[in-house]
């Protein structure tokens, strides 16, 4: 996850990060990203029925009973070995979050042990009651996704209405204090959604946006061909960038931030160099703080059954069962393979990302999209954006023999749009 607007506006600094010791116990949010101890927010998928059917869901849920997930009990010791394990967040998601009928009880013991509770939703749901109860259980945060505006929406999410049901459930959080903000995951069936949802965020008040590029998992994978191009992604950054900088130019403090491509994070410190050089230092030790992709060390997964991954998109591998081990011991067993690995991975990767000026910054991209793309868990994420001459590779050299070996959509080379 990449704070794009608190880099680009400079409103954080490294001493920010420094004055709370880069530690995840008692620093706020927007800092969480430069702890050094890395604690990681959980995702737990505490249910995978849906009662939408959107293109891309990694979970590729249906509106169906789904059976062995985790009980009420289960979910209580599951909560009570993260909040003794120090994790800062707990994202409650799903499927639909909101259908399993024990949700909000449970939200509201993680609260009381002092978790830090959000809620992923696709706000259908979300009723004058339902919106009492969501904040009545303590979420400090309500993400609801718009994949688009009225009719396009609907379309990405399998239903009818569910535009207008989401923005109503959104207003409702919000009209009772809920602090709220879009989920926007872009692909080539959506991409011209994008300064819509830019629109909308300054009409309706709406103080944060996320958004996710596709990751290829579930339903997402199966879509993996409607991906942007290397071109369209640079240009979607880039619109994300110029959207950015004239909110705070206005005076509109937006929280804006990107997920699931790190290769944003190098890009936006070439931007940086470009536009504020006089900052370019500062914004880079943030992101190397930030350490790009954080798949099991700073980001984990609890699925519905209790099986626990690297990440929400990592469903195929599971590194234990929260049935037969805490998380926490589950988290921290070096002797597993692919959490090994993952922990300390660069000089494990291959292709392009083995040689990569920016590794430090990106740390690999999201392993599972390399994974699908290539069958190779190692492999370089297909989906970065930047050339060969941009990362530092140089033509007729073994790093440029070793780039081809794993040809990918960034070889075609793209360059933004003026």
């Amino acid at each position: 996850m990449l704070g794009v607007s608190r880099l680009l506006n400079g409103t954080v600094t490294p001493m920010d990060a420094l004055r709370f010791g880069r530690r995840t116990q008692g620093a706020p949010g927007y800092l969480l990203h430069y702890s050094a101890d890395k604690k990681p927010v959980v995702v737990w998928n505490a249910t995978r029925r849906c009662n939408l059917f959107c293109m891309h869901c990694y979970a590729d849920s249906h509106n169906r009973e789904y059976p062995g997930e985790l009980t009420t009990e289960e979910g209580r010791r599951l909560l009570d070995d993260l909040a003794g394990f120090g994790v800062p967040t707990v994202i409650f998601s799903g499927g639909e979050p909101l259908m399993r009928p024990d949700l909000l009880e449970l939200a509201a013991y993680a609260n009381d042990l002092g978790l830090r509770c959000v809620l992923s939703t696709n706000g259908t749901l979300i009723t004058e009651d339902a919106a009492r109860r969501i904040e009545q259980a303590g979420f400090a945060y309500v993400g609801i996704s718009l994949d688009g505006i009225g009719p396009r929406h609907d379309k990405v999410r399998g239903k009818l209405g569910a535009y207008d049901d989401a923005l109503g459930g959104l207003r409702r959080c919000r009209e009772l204090g809920v602090r709220v903000g879009l989920r926007y995951t872009v692909h080539r069936k959506n991409l011209d959604q994008l300064p819509g949802i830019f629109d909308l965020v300054e009409e309706e008040d709406i103080p944060r946006v996320c958004v996710y590029h596709l990751a290829y998992a579930g339903r997402g994978d199966r879509i993996r061909a409607y991906d942007l191009e290397p071109a369209e992604t640079r240009a979607a950054v880039d619109h994300i960038f110029v959207r950015t900088r004239d909110f705070h130019r206005r005076g509109l403090e937006k929280e804006i931030l990107t997920v699931d491509n790190h290769t944003d994070a190098p890009y936006l410190h070439m931007n940086v160099q470009q536009e504020q050089p006089d900052r370019a230092e500062e914004v880079y030790q943030l992101l190397a703080w930030n350490g790009g992709n954080q798949s099991g060390i700073a980001i984990g997964c609890v699925d519905p059954q209790g099986s626990v991954h690297a990440d929400q998109f990592s469903w195929h591998y599971s590194l234990g069962s929260v049935r037969e081990r805490p998380f926490s011991a589950i988290w921290t067993d070096a002797g597993e393979p692919r959490m090994a690995v993952l922990k300390d991975r660069k000089a494990a990767l291959k292709g392009r990302c083995r040689s990569c000026r920016y590794l430090n910054l990106c740390n690999g991209n999201l392993r599972v999209r390399a994974e699908r793309y290539f069958g190779d868990f190692l492999a370089p994420d297909p989906a970065c954006y930047l050339t060969d001459e941009e990362i530092g590779i140089e033509p007729g050299t073994p790093e440029a023999a070793e780039a081809a070996r794993w040809p990918v959509p960034v070889q075609e080379a793209a360059r933004s749009p003026a």
